[in-house]
């Protein structure tokens, strides 16, 4: 312990070559260290990035940097980008192509464009936000049924890591059976491969949502606005076991008591069960353009598929019957050419002197 005292890490000598002289390893001196003291400022710029988010989702950095102009606080962009990387959160507007999966954890298209839910345990959905504490931050995973919008499993951590995500994706598994679809977005605790095979082996058909689309997993999105409306903000939770305590609570209350507008004033306790008055739609604001038929060459008597091939046989039959055609005509006008030269060369070496030269109408040429 006396010989890590030696060490400094604000001397001019570098940490690795004090570290060589004292005869102490670099892990045994850095596993000693003091865990770094949580930001006082770090903390308010982040919660009042959160309550604005929550309001606006469309900022960006910019205009939280703006924004917190506003209330008096002078941050520059790249500290606000670095809080709202920790917290997750990205304005909704499109921008640089900065994000981009991973190599090896593979994007599945999204396919609930345009699809009614219309029972439960048709469509899954997940997502995480963060939860802003008195002296740190934590992060909220939850799993839903679109038809019902039951919360059907959450969990907290204070970590990004696919663990807790996994835990509860298993117990919603355990606990209702399992969706036709599941649907999440493309961050990297979604794609990685320990979460899509628990979806795999249990022959689930995995969605994700398209980058920068919001509104594609807009549910969830819905669910993390009533959280902090209705039950963070108002509480003020300062540690990790308060927010548990807390969410536990209003998870609770939101499944069985509190009316939703969307299922007709009921509850989504009471629609998962009995399957009547629920229900989910996506709605696609951009189909697919219908493909304009080709005009036919000639009348085939309808646009079937096989009228169609039948119409572009014809049409190749005829451009190379005209092709012969046209070769045919060009071969017999040049022999023709070829002929009437040979004969008025004749003519003209036949002529006596003095003798008039018979006119190209006289000469005669062969068939």
């Amino acid at each position: 312990m006396i010989r890590q005292e030696w060490i400094d890490k604000e001397d001019d000598v570098a940490v690795l070559q004090q570290c060589a002289l004292a005869g102490v390893s670099r892990a045994t001196f850095y596993v000693q260290q003091q865990p770094k003291p949580v930001d006082e400022s770090d903390l308010l710029y982040s919660r009042l990035i959160d309550e604005e988010f929550t309001r606006h989702p469309f900022y960006g950095s910019r205009r939280m940097v703006v924004f917190l102009k506003n209330l008096g606080h002078t941050v520059n962009r790249k500290r606000v980008q670095r809080l709202m990387r920790q917290m997750g959160l990205a304005g909704m507007a499109p921008g640089p192509n900065t994000s981009r999966p991973h190599p090896e954890n593979k994007i599945y298209p999204y396919l609930l464009r345009g699809v009614a839910v219309v029972r439960p345990n048709q469509v899954w959905s997940t997502d995480i936000t963060y939860i802003r504490l008195a002296h740190g931050f934590a992060y909220l995973v939850a799993v839903i049924d679109w038809y019902s919008r039951k919360v059907l499993s959450w969990r907290i951590s204070n970590s990004m890591e696919a663990v807790f995500c996994v835990d509860c994706l298993e117990e919603a598994l355990r606990t209702y059976g399992k969706p036709e679809i599941f649907n999440s977005d493309q961050g990297a605790q979604f794609t990685s491969k320990v979460f899509t095979d628990v979806l795999t082996d249990n022959g689930i058909v995995i969605s994700m949502d398209g980058r920068g689309r919001a509104f594609d997993n807009i549910f969830v999105e819905r669910l993390w606005r009533n959280v902090k409306y209705e039950n963070v903000y108002l509480n003020g939770y300062a540690t990790m076991g308060e927010l548990v305590v807390g969410l536990t609570e209003y998870f609770a209350f939101y499944n069985s008591e509190r009316p939703h507008q969307s299922l007709g004033d009921q509850t989504p306790n009471v629609v998962y069960q009995t399957g009547n008055g629920g229900g989910a739609l996506i709605v696609d604001k951009f189909p697919a353009a219908v493909e304009i038929p080709p005009v036919p060459l000639r009348s085939t008597g309808g646009t079937s598929t096989a009228a169609k091939a039948s119409a572009k046989t014809e049409a190749k039959a005829e451009a190379k019957a005209k092709a012969e055609a046209e070769a045919e005509a060009k071969a017999k006008a040049e022999a023709e050419a070829k002929a009437k030269a040979k004969a008025k060369a004749k003519a003209k070496a036949k002529a006596k002197p003095g003798q008039r030269r018979p006119a190209a109408s006289e000469v005669e040429c062969a068939a």
